[in-house]
């Protein structure tokens, strides 16, 4: 099979490998905020109204979970993106020019990821996917 036969075969499977990419994102983002709000998965609760930490609490399980379902995705990834991007820079940065020296992998790979997100939309399996389809009865 030649290098372009397999590029073509591989590219059908972009909206499915897009839709489970958001997924998998949103559903660690979510997880995230559930632990800074509630005090799971290992981690102190953030005291209501602590900044900035309470508040990137609240938005990661908000934008988390419309990732997560495919709703807003392009709005939720881009506010994600740039909470991410000002975790990093605030956070992260003081303590080293690379995230493997200053403990920002997360952030960092966050941001990107959702910065992906906000210029390629939700792929599949996405509920405004479904919605669109109920609308003219084609799923994109």
């Amino acid at each position: 099979m030649s290098a372009v036969q397999l590029s073509d075969r591989l590219a059908g499977y972009q909206p499915l490998v897009l839709g489970a990419f958001r997924i998998v994102l949103g559903l660690l983002f979510t997880s995230e905020g559930v632990a800074t709000l509630f005090g799971v998965l290992d981690r102190e609760a953030s005291p209501v109204g602590d900044w900035p930490f309470w508040y990137a609490g609240v938005i990661e399980l908000v934008c988390g979970v419309l990732v997560l379902l495919g709703v807003a995705t392009r709005s939720a990834a881009f506010i994600s993106s740039g909470i991410m991007a000002f975790a990093y820079f605030t956070e992260h940065q003081k303590d080293g020019l690379f995230p493997l020296q200053n403990g920002g992998l997360s952030p960092a790979l966050f941001c990107w990821g959702f910065l992906l997100l906000v210029f390629f939309g939700p792929g599949a399996l996405s509920l405004s996917a479904a919605a669109r389809k109920g609308a003219d009865g084609v799923l994109v």
